[in-house]
């Protein structure tokens, strides 16, 4: 590892040094400024020449200035002899836009995942992306990582989860779902909900049997928290015990974190991909797991050319 280096741009400063302590290594050194109209400068603080680089930056609220700072510092990096650039976006912005949807829509991912490329990205990891199908947007290793299993055994070992069952509020996340009661031995209920306009959804039936039992509702990422509060609200009406709400991305966007510390949900547990630092601060049922144990064992995985799949499976029971 000593031809590694890991650099943690804005969005991800704290999960960078999360990483470097997992790796028992120093954060790389670098600056980000901004000119008075926004303009953004990335700056190297040490050689890059030969070496390894990973960037740690997850691309959410601002997400333009984000994205362009992972791919002014791939810029940087390539200019100054990199011997690879590997980009770690746990929260890959603009996931949602992975098809045309309606006529005369773009494919943003597919964008994204070009200007990556293009600037020079070597390797891309993600956390669990919206669309699976963005990984083949890719002609570089593109690797995307699941953070099930750690939600799963916060779960498996909560000592009052009793009697449960994984909920996912729509049919898109059934397999998501399917994967978590899988770990926790449970069986599994679905939402039926209508989408009206982006970030609405009202859940119309429920399939499955909740009553008496404590549900898990599960789901990739939570933006509005509209969703999640409508399928919180159906899952206490049939009759469930307890409702904890878990997801991989606390977007947590407008009026998401009033909306949860209003709702009945026992506990809203997600990762630190996004930074949650601000909004634990107002919402005191969230409860945040950090994937910096799968991060840094992605990167000594691809370090050291071994199975990415054995480093991963147990790599937050270390």
């Amino acid at each position: 590892m000593e031809n590694t280096i890991v650099f943690g741009l804005s969005s991800s400063r704290e999960l960078a040094q999360k990483i470097c302590e997992e790796l028992n290594m120093p954060l790389g050194k670098s600056k980000t400024n901004h000119f008075a109209d926004g303009e953004i400068l990335f700056e190297l603080g040490e050689s890059v020449r030969g070496k390894h680089v990973y960037f740690i930056q997850s691309t959410n609220r601002p997400v333009n200035d984000n994205l362009m700072e992972i791919l002014i510092g791939i810029d940087a990096c390539k200019r100054a002899s990199a011997a690879s650039i590997n980009c770690v976006i746990p929260y890959f912005g603009y996931a949602r836009q992975d098809r045309k949807a309606k006529p005369r829509q773009p494919i943003t991912a597919k964008l994204v995942a070009s200007l990556l490329e293009k600037a020079g990205a070597t390797r891309v990891v993600t956390v669990d992306l919206h669309a699976n199908q963005i990984q083949g947007f890719f002609d570089i290793p593109a690797d995307d990582i699941t953070s099930m299993g750690l939600i799963g055994d916060y779960f498996k070992h909560k000592a009052d989860i009793v009697d449960p069952v994984v909920v996912s509020p729509d049919h898109g996340g059934t397999v998501r779902a399917r994967n978590l009661a899988d770990i926790l031995g449970a069986p599994v209920a679905i939402i039926d909900k209508r989408r009206p306009r982006p970030n609405v959804a009202v859940a119309m039936n429920l399939l499955g049997d909740v009553e008496g039992k404590t549900a898990i509702l599960i789901d990739d990422m939570v933006d509005t928290a509209g969703t999640l509060v409508s399928g919180i609200e159906m899952l206490k009406k049939k009759g469930a015990k307890d409702v904890y709400a878990a997801c991989s991305h606390g977007v947590l966007s407008g009026p998401a974190v009033e909306r949860l510390r209003n709702s009945e949900v026992k506990e809203f547990v997600c990762t630190d991909t996004i930074d949650q630092s601000e909004n634990v601060k107002n919402l005191p049922q969230e409860v945040v797991l950090s994937v910096a144990p799968l991060i840094s064992a992605l990167i000594q995985a691809v370090e050291t050319n071994s199975s990415l799949s054995t480093a991963l499976s147990h790599a937050f029971e270390r």
